[in-house]
């Protein structure tokens, strides 16, 4: 017997229940006390002949579809229960993956950085070196000038002397030395190096030159200097020699008294 026929059988019994119930309702009086009357008799669905109902096997085709339906639910669940761990995994992998990424960006950084630093501090040395080795040879030069221009300037008053007879003024050794100084640059016949050549030589001359100038200066106001307090001293110890009634020294015989 198929699931329709079945079907069909409980729909026809359960239409013969209800009409049953109805034909009681109505055919009961409306009485202030009730009466008791016989029980109507209840008759079973007719069933076609020949076919037996298994009821059984309807119970059983019910909890095997339960049974299916539940585990469709349970196969669903799992299922998404299996993409999200899928997810979490593929999420996980992606956050160490970016975690290493970052570490090797900062391992990178880091180690410009103390290329960089290395690359300064080699600079600054040098520089250092460099800075130490000019002053020592701008000092050198500064004092091979002075020795040479002290040679020079007393040879040359010695000449001065004997071919005049007299001092020259501080005009006419300026004059006297710069024409000395001053010689022709004869830079027409020279090539590029060479005239780079000459361009560093005058600029360490003309610095050379510079440093003296200053070096004088500061000597000239020393001296003045110098100069100025001896004097006062000499008119401080006049006033006071006067003050006491004793003589000042004077200069006799060559010799200060």
């Amino acid at each position: 017997m198929s699931d329709e026929e079945v079907e069909h059988v409980e729909e026809e019994y359960e239409e013969e229940e209800e009409a049953q119930e109805e034909e009681v309702h109505e055919e009961a009086p409306e009485v202030h006390e009730p009466e008791e009357k016989p029980r109507p008799k209840l008759t079973a669905p007719k069933i076609p002949e020949g076919e037996k109902v298994d009821f059984d096997d309807i119970q059983k085709k019910r909890q095997n579809k339960d049974l299916m339906e539940l585990q469709a639910l349970i196969d669903s669940h799992f299922e998404a229960r299996k993409k999200e761990e899928e997810e979490l995994v593929a999420l996980k992998e992606r956050i160490e993956k970016r975690r290493a990424e970052r570490a090797e960006q900062q391992r990178i950084r880091a180690e410009k950085e103390r290329e960089r630093q290395n690359r300064l501090a080699e600079e600054k040395a040098r520089r250092e070196e460099e800075d130490a080795k000019r002053r020592a040879e701008d000092d050198l030069k500064k004092k091979k000038a002075l020795s040479s221009m002290g040679a020079n300037y007393s040879s040359y008053l010695a000449k001065a002397d004997q071919k005049r007879g007299k001092k020259q003024t501080a005009r006419e050794m300026k004059k006297k030395i710069l024409a000395e100084r001053r010689k022709p640059l004869n830079i027409d016949h020279l090539s590029d190096d060479k005239l780079r050549d000459k361009a560093k030589e005058l600029w360490d001359t003309l610095y050379q030159l510079e440093t003296d100038k200053f070096e004088f200066g500061e000597k000239l106001k020393r001296q003045k200097y110098d100069i100025m307090t001896v004097r006062a001293r000499v008119e401080m110890l006049a006033k006071f020699s006067k003050k006491a009634g004793t003589p000042a020294k004077g200069k006799v015989g060559g010799r200060w008294k």
